[in-house]
């Protein structure tokens, strides 16, 4: 099947990749634009993994303030050479992830940074709610992962929805970076300020 340019023209501005992978995701999908869109999350995924274990010692602070001045943020985000971090996509990556903690105000950055008594009150809410609710107490253990991973949506920057993108987590913003710019990039710290 022929790939029309159109096509690939589309593909490279939803994905940011070159010509040839755009073109490469597209033939092998059959010409399908939202197959090969999710075909490269895949494989930014699959390239993400591959190069986490890489050293990160160059980076940026991206920044924030909202228009009316009275929201600010700061986030920390490091690759592996300063040639990537001068790059406009690298300095964008920073000012985006900014732009969403001012906007989503994440309390951890991860799952893993939630402090055990935070996620133990969580539950106990949750458990409460079932039981107000009437579920059987068999079903709560199904039913709390969910809560769970909610919570974490909401509270966790690397799992909330990209605010320009909702489709996307911030977590699966930055594996796309990686595959992109080819280098591992670690979000390092952020802040978020407000009168």
């Amino acid at each position: 099947m022929a790939i029309s340019t159109e096509d690939i023209q589309w593909l490279r501005q939803e994905t940011g990749v070159g010509m040839m992978d755009a073109k490469k995701a597209l033939e092998a999908v059959n010409g399908d634009r939202q197959a090969a869109v999710e075909a490269m999350r895949k494989r930014g995924a699959k390239v993400a993994a591959s190069k986490s274990e890489r050293a990160v010692k160059e980076g940026v602070v991206g920044s924030y303030v909202h228009a009316n001045n009275k929201v600010a943020a700061l986030v920390a985000v490091a690759c592996e050479t300063d040639f990537v971090s001068r790059t406009d996509d690298f300095q964008t990556l920073g000012h985006d992830l900014a732009l969403h903690v001012a906007a989503a105000n994440p309390k951890y950055l991860s799952p893993e940074q939630v402090p055990a008594e935070v996620l133990a009150k969580e539950e106990e809410i949750y458990r409460e709610q079932l039981k107000a609710e009437g579920k059987p107490e068999a079903m709560w253990d199904k039913i709390l992962p969910g809560k769970v991973a909610k919570f974490y949506a909401e509270t966790c920057f690397l799992k909330q929805p990209f605010v320009k993108d909702d489709s996307l987590t911030i977590e699966q913003v930055v594996q796309g970076a990686v595959a992109k710019l080819g280098e591992n990039i670690v979000i390092t710290g952020f802040s978020r300020l407000s009168v």
